[in-house]
């Protein structure tokens, strides 16, 4: 129910509203007159300002289209919050009755809350459900109801440098130990193994679904299940930091200083040979060099090959408000996310993963690899840990990577942070 997420960001309420105030983005102005005049102004909210110039450009199509074919002159107000600060900002917006149109959320950890709470329109019947993929539409169902159009689907693990791995007669490793015989490698040879970038918190928080889903889906199967009903802790993952203090261990310097955008450039430059990183920040590498050949494959995270998986799921997805004055307009703009003609373009300029067979674009290289481990069934789909527990995470990996924290002060405090999501969601 509503009452729920209201109470679960309660504390964070007056700070979020100060925030929204210069929350990141850009806007048109505009008189908005609501669908049954000729001006409509559409709010739409995506925590992905590293797309800026590829989101302005289609809503600028979509401004178009709209008035060509239905008449109406919508001016659209985007906004591009951080990826820190969108999760907060869009629960603010939310409980004070601020909602936007159309809002991005996580497809499999935020879409369940979201629905709990009434905030998601139905979007069963919109023509864009009937394009996704098979495999895809799932991801954003509950119940039998679609609730939102997938932007990314990922397929990702670690991404490794190609030119580094063949040159110095590396191959992929299959297991932790030999993860450890390819850093020293790398050692050997003066080449730094990882690179760290600590300063955007949802970098270290990688390693969360990375651990977990690799271990549920083999020797600690139902352990979601078990945190839900309160009888799991995190202590249950035996060798859950052996990965995480071995990247921790052998990576560039002063990773607290670096964010996303600085690990981009780093490692396309050539400055470590592998990220704990995802295929979504192939363009902001590319910008720094274009002839960036990197590969994405499973993590290892121990001795066992069955784990070593590809992690596959759809994060950031596009929402309908069940709040909005605008509906008809924002069903429109989802629709128009998957059009026949503009989306393969679209998804393309992004580096997304193409969802339907409408998207006809030439999949990217590392995007054919990550593919091949899905096509032999080596992947576990992205596990549905609770966005409260990811955000707790984000802090405590941080003071954990400082000698802040201890192991043991990290799971009490991801057992913690579940058990608060309990008792909200319950």
């Amino acid at each position: 129910m509503k009452k729920a997420l209201t109470i679960l960001i309660s504390s964070i309420l007056f700070i979020g509203l100060l925030a929204g105030c210069n929350a990141g983005g850009t806007s048109s102005s505009g008189d908005a007159s609501g669908e049954n005049g000729k001006k409509v102004e559409l709010k739409v909210f995506i925590g992905q300002p590293r797309f800026k110039e590829q989101y302005e450009s289609y809503i600028d199509q979509f401004v178009k289209k709209q008035k060509e074919e239905n008449g109406l002159d919508v001016t659209v107000k985007l906004e591009l919050p951080s990826v820190n600060e969108a999760d907060q900002l869009l629960k603010t917006r939310l409980a004070s009755g601020d909602s936007p149109d159309v809002f991005a959320i996580h497809a499999i950890n935020d879409l369940p809350v979201y629905d709990k709470a009434g905030y998601l329109e139905d979007l069963t019947g919109e023509p864009f459900a009937e394009k996704l993929y098979d495999t895809v539409a799932p991801m954003v169902t509950r119940e039998d109801r679609v609730l939102a159009v997938p932007l990314e689907t990922l397929q990702w693990g670690f991404l490794y440098n190609k030119d580094i791995f063949e040159e110095n007669g590396i191959e992929v490793p299959k297991t932790l130990t030999e993860m450890k015989a390819v850093v020293k490698t790398l050692e050997d040879k003066g080449i730094t193994p990882f690179i760290r970038a600590y300063k955007d918190s949802y970098i270290p928080q990688l390693f969360l679904p990375l651990t977990v889903g690799a271990l549920e889906s083999t020797t600690n199967k139902g352990f979601i299940e078990n945190m839900n009903a309160g009888k799991g802790t995190f202590g249950d993952l035996d060798g859950m930091f052996d990965i995480i203090d071995l990247v921790h261990a052998h990576g560039t310097d002063r990773p607290f200083e670096v964010g996303q955008d600085q690990g981009a450039a780093a490692f396309a430059s050539g400055e470590a040979a592998m990220w704990v990183q995802g295929p979504w920040m192939a363009e902001s590498m590319l910008a720094t060099n274009e002839n960036m050949n990197f590969g994405v494959a499973p993590m290892p995270i121990n001795d066992d090959e069955n784990a070593t998986l590809i992690n596959l799921g759809a994060s950031t997805s596009l929402a309908v408000s069940k709040e909005s004055k605008v509906k008809d307009v924002a069903k429109d703009f989802v629709n128009y996310i998957l059009d026949d003609e503009d989306s393969s373009a679209f998804y393309e300029s992004l580096g997304f993963n193409p969802i339907s067979e409408i998207h006809t674009f030439d999949t990217y290289p590392w995007l054919e690899e990550s593919m091949n481990y899905v096509a032999e069934g080596k992947v576990y789909q992205d596990p549905a840990i609770p966005s409260a527990v990811k955000a707790a995470s984000e802090k405590l990996l941080q003071s954990y990577y400082a000698d802040d924290a201890s192991k043991k002060e990290v799971i009490e405090g991801l057992d913690r942070a579940w058990e608060d999501y309990n008792k909200v969601n319950k």
